[in-house]
């Protein structure tokens, strides 16, 4: 997919925002004329009113759909909070017209990396901050962004049933990024966990 063009507008509504506005509602701190970002186990600085990202330490390098993810979060000055209620992605808005494709490139590669080894799903998230908590036969939370958590659950296969799995959001997620943002963050949220366990 060609996202040359996604990129530029994001990069256009990063210019036209205020600096510290930004930083207030996306919960990341200033440095100078840059956001200082951590983003699963990685550290950038995003310079204004360039958009451009500077990589720190063994941060590694974000593809471009990753750096509009991140763009898109720094742009929407909203504060919306946490509820503590999850929901799933067919819950967000126009969430069920695209569940398939979300299904197919975050959920299914969950379920064939973790569900053999769901044990392997706590070892990768707790290397990127994950926390565990008490869903599903072992389900983990990250904070992907400061206003935004992603929990990804998994059910063991037994004699009936295959692996399974699911992720789900906050519902406040809906007031931060839109819909199509989301099946971008699990799938590369499942991609960083999935080479936190071939790094071994």
């Amino acid at each position: 997919m060609n996202y040359t063009a996604a990129h530029q507008v994001a990069l256009e509504r990063f210019r036209a925002a205020s600096l510290e506005a930004m930083a207030r509602c996306s919960g990341f701190p200033l440095e100078g004329n840059a956001l200082s970002v951590e983003f699963l186990g990685g550290h950038y600085y995003v310079d204004y009113p360039e958009g451009n990202f500077r990589l720190q330490a063994s941060a590694e390098e974000l593809p471009v759909f990753t750096q509009i993810l991140i763009l898109h979060y720094l742009t929407n000055l909203t504060e919306s909070a946490a509820t503590g209620q999850l929901i799933s992605f067919k819950e967000l808005p126009g969430g069920s017209i695209y569940i398939q494709p979300f299904t197919h490139r975050a959920i299914d590669p969950l379920v064939r990396s973790f569900g053999p080894e769901p044990d392997k799903l706590l070892e990768a998230a707790a290397r990127l901050g994950g926390q565990a908590n008490e869903l599903g036969n072992v389900g983990v939370t990250l904070r992907v962004f400061p206003r935004v958590s992603v929990t990804l659950i998994l059910w063991s296969a037994d004699d009936e049933f295959p692996a399974s799995g699911n992720i789900l959001f906050d519902s406040s997620a809906a007031s931060i990024l839109p819909t199509e943002d989301y099946a971008v963050l699990a799938s590369v949220v499942v991609g960083a966990l999935k080479r936190r366990i071939s790094s071994n």
